[in-house]
């Protein structure tokens, strides 16, 4: 099959990715990050072969969604219940007010609108995995995909090394740094890793906090696709219907409601979360990486990674007020 050469590529690159991480356990060292890096550095220095081409674009596209869909067993309903009221409102004004602020805020920068929503996703859902799904709609190029990914890599970095630091200057007992480092840290990974040096019940809470902003990735991403058919420019010329309708963001949505069952089998949770999800994002990346123009990547400048900074500690505020006040 025309698919093999490349897809295999992808999934060799994305599990030297998964297996750099687990052996150094650092959490700034991203398989999906990893992959990217990879994939970009195999472009520059051998370019893209044809017969690499069509297992690029099936794990770009068909790959990552179904990765999307398994992301949804992840959570269930009864773990976000848990938190209470107040830091499930916290984590759903971290989405519904950072996504927009970005778009608004790359607009006074001057950034380009796509790379502005993926750059918004990012920052106010859950880092790369929520990129690489609204770029599903927004269709920005290869090049926003990889900056949008580097500028949350760093920013989510930063906080996950700062965060811990703050939460005694703050005055924050463990359950509001859960609540602050779960509702505003880009990464599920980086958001666990800071909230565990708040201890037990951070750890907890910021665990599942951060779960819930997942959850939102569905309806957020269904939400950008409705205002990218209506009103985005880029796709003005072929009419209001040119940006796909994410069926894969149902799909999600779907095996949370599966997971909320809780029938299946924790061995299958984990393979999914620990293995096959990673592993499958990492290699979507690794295309995204092999399909990337290095130079193009250079023309965007710096005003992306200002707006990426401004997202940040905008959404950082909003997670500290919220858990502030409950």
């Amino acid at each position: 099959m025309a698919i093999v050469p490349g897809l295999v590529l992808c999934l060799m690159i994305a599990e030297a990715s998964v297996l750099i991480r687990n052996a150094t356990g650092l959490a700034a060292l991203n398989p999906v990050v990893v992959a990217l890096v990879v994939g970009i550095a195999l472009r520059a220095g051998m370019g893209l072969p044809a017969a690499l081409r069509p297992g690029a674009a099936f794990a770009v596209r068909p790959l990552l969604r179904a990765a999307i869909v398994l992301l949804g067993l992840q959570v269930t309903f009864g773990q976000l219940a848990s938190i209470g009221a107040g830091a499930l409102g916290v984590a759903f004004a971290a989405v519904a007010l950072t996504v927009p602020f970005t778009i608004w805020l790359g607009a006074q920068l001057r950034v380009d609108p796509a790379l502005a929503q993926l750059i918004g996703t990012g920052t106010g859902i859950c880092g790369a995995s929520a990129i690489v799904a609204a770029n599903q709609v927004s269709r920005g190029s290869q090049e926003d995909v990889a900056y949008a990914l580097a500028v949350i890599t760093l920013c989510g970095t930063a906080g996950l090394l700062i965060y811990p630091a703050l939460a005694p200057v703050l005055g924050l007992d463990a359950r509001a740094y859960g609540v602050w480092a779960g509702s505003s840290i880009h990464e599920v990974v980086q958001a666990v890793g800071a909230a565990a040096a708040g201890g037990p019940v951070s750890t907890e809470t910021g665990t599942i906090t951060k779960l819930a902003r997942v959850l939102l990735l569905a309806p957020a991403v269904l939400a950008l696709g409705a205002w990218v058919r209506h009103s985005s420019p880029k796709h003005a010329e072929s009419g209001p219907t040119k940006a796909p309708m994410p069926w894969f963001a149902f799909g999600f949505l779907i095996m949370v409601a599966v997971a909320s069952t809780h029938l299946v089998p924790e061995l299958v949770t984990k393979l999914s979360a620990q293995t096959l999800v990673p592993l499958m994002l990492a290699a979507s990346v690794a295309a995204l990486g092999l399909n990337t123009n290095l130079a193009a990547l250079r023309a965007k400048g710096f005003r992306p990674l200002l707006l990426g900074i401004g997202a940040t500690l905008f959404v950082a505020a909003i997670g500290l007020i919220g858990a502030k006040l409950i």
